[in-house]
């Protein structure tokens, strides 16, 4: 048995792992964990467009952990490359991955127009991704070949994410896809690990710890008091996926219980009100830490303040609303999308906050503002920042150093042999990899992109 790393290997995003077994009849076998892109550049970079280091049409199956695009993106590009088999994900997590891709494809063709080069794959391939889907249950047994197994246990990151066992060879191989945060009030809590000999992790957070759950609510609400008082804008970029969910859900019970207002919220990308109708769809999937069928609308991602921007001119309409307001906007690291009108609109004025509440890739405009810069370029125009900038980690929807050393110590039988570090900045992998040692007394491995480990 063997595992390779062709992304998220020393970095946080692209995450695709390749495990290889041999089935109960002697033959060698191919299984991949994820195929995601590489953030934080345009997706005609160099890294994207580079090969896998494997041939497609060898790979046996496909398992998906979560719809976010640094999970999903190169899916089109291995179909397109030959893949002809099996790609796995959980029913919501297909549907928010058809989302996540079409949003894809169009900021793609935009890139490659922008920088003169070629798609990484076209529409058909896209299409063909998804007739290769095949939805299972979590703790459904999947059968792959004789001999070998897989299972989906529930991640608690966004709705429908799942961590991935496989039992072959004696052995069980965890790869945890994206950890979910503690207590987060609208998904069911991450599941435990029963048993595990080698885990791949993601480190994410690995190297820190998040302010308690519980002040996420009274952050949020300085955050809003100081901008009604300003007379100013409040500037949010979110993920669609989750970030934004939880957002509206946290501003619906301030709104409900804590804070009149009437200021006006404008949840201004199209990506994530099609997300939240799937939340809504899929709501037997979500928990909630509060009873929300008692409240007279019986939605627990609306209020009367929100209003949502779906077309352009919709978006451009916000400009003429007197602030105070407030503007959910993609992309959440400010790496493309609505929200860079707005920070090219709203950061040189001082009566403006930009509030942060996700991981910032290096490499994007919200890693620079999350660092303090005073000016940024965006769109070839240089901005200079005087709006106040403030960062929420308890927002993050990835589970932080005492999260996951939590995790990481199965329920029955000893901590896993090896540990594989993957998803996170390498300062944080080093100082993560140190604690575990101590911790766990296991062997950790910060492994290399496209080099292979034998377990």
């Amino acid at each position: 048995m063997n595992i390779s790393f062709h992304g998220a290997a020393r970095e946080v995003t692209g995450s695709c792992h390749r495990l290889q077994v041999t089935d109960a009849r002697g033959v060698q076998r191919q299984v991949m964990f994820d195929c995601g892109m590489f953030q934080g550049e345009y997706m005609c970079g160099s890294k994207n467009q580079d090969e896998f280091g494997f041939d497609p049409s060898t790979i046996d199956a496909v398992f998906i952990s979560h719809p976010h695009a640094d999970h999903t993106g190169r899916l089109p590009k291995l179909i397109k490359e030959g893949y002809r088999g099996a790609i796995y994900m959980t029913e919501p997590c297909a549907s928010l991955a058809k989302l996540v891709l079409e949003d894809a494809y169009h900021v793609m063709k935009e890139d490659a127009e922008r920088c003169g080069s070629s798609v990484l794959y076209e529409l058909e391939d896209l299409t063909l991704t998804f007739k290769q889907v095949q939805k299972v249950s979590y703790h459904q047994q999947i059968e792959i070949v004789p001999g070998v197994v897989a299972m989906f246990h529930e991640a608690g990151h966004v709705l429908g994410s799942a961590y991935i066992s496989v039992d072959a060879e004696g052995k069980r191989v965890v790869f945890s896809g994206d950890i979910g945060n503690d207590d987060v009030p609208i998904l069911p809590n991450t599941e435990a690990i029963s048993h595990a000999d080698v885990v791949i992790c993601e480190s994410t957070y690995g190297h820190r710890e998040h302010e308690p759950m519980e002040t996420r609510g009274k952050l949020l609400k300085d955050a809003i008091e100081g901008i009604i008082r300003t007379r100013g804008v409040l500037m949010i970029p979110a993920f669609s996926i989750e970030r934004t969910q939880e957002l509206l859900f946290e501003i619906d019970r301030l709104l409900l219980h804590e804070l009149q207002t009437k200021i006006p919220i404008y949840l201004d990308s199209p990506m994530a009100i099609k997300a939240t109708a799937l939340y809504r769809q899929f709501k037997q999937y979500l928990r909630f830490d509060v009873p929300i069928t008692s409240e007279p609308d019986q939605d627990f991602f609306s209020f009367p303040n929100l209003r949502e921007t779906l077309t352009v001119p919709e978006s451009k309409s916000i400009a003429d609303v007197a602030a105070p307001k407030i503007v959910i906007a993609g992309s959440g690291m400010m790496s493309g999308g609505r929200i860079m009108h707005h920070l090219i609109r709203y950061l040189p004025d001082a009566k403006n906050q930009l509030l942060i509440i996700g991981y910032q890739a290096h490499g994007t405009i919200g890693r620079q503002l999350f660092e303090g810069a005073k000016k940024v370029r965006i769109f070839r125009q240089e901005i200079e920042v005087h709006a106040k900038v403030e960062a929420i980690g308890a927002f993050s929807a990835h589970g932080d150093m005492n999260k996951l050393t939590r995790w990481l110590k199965p329920e029955e039988g000893p901590v896993p042999t090896k540990i594989f570090l993957v998803h996170g900045d390498p300062e944080s992998k080093e100082v993560f990899a140190t604690h575990l040692r101590h911790a766990l007394r296991t062997e950790v491995i910060i492994p290399e992109y496209k080099k292979s480990y034998e377990v």
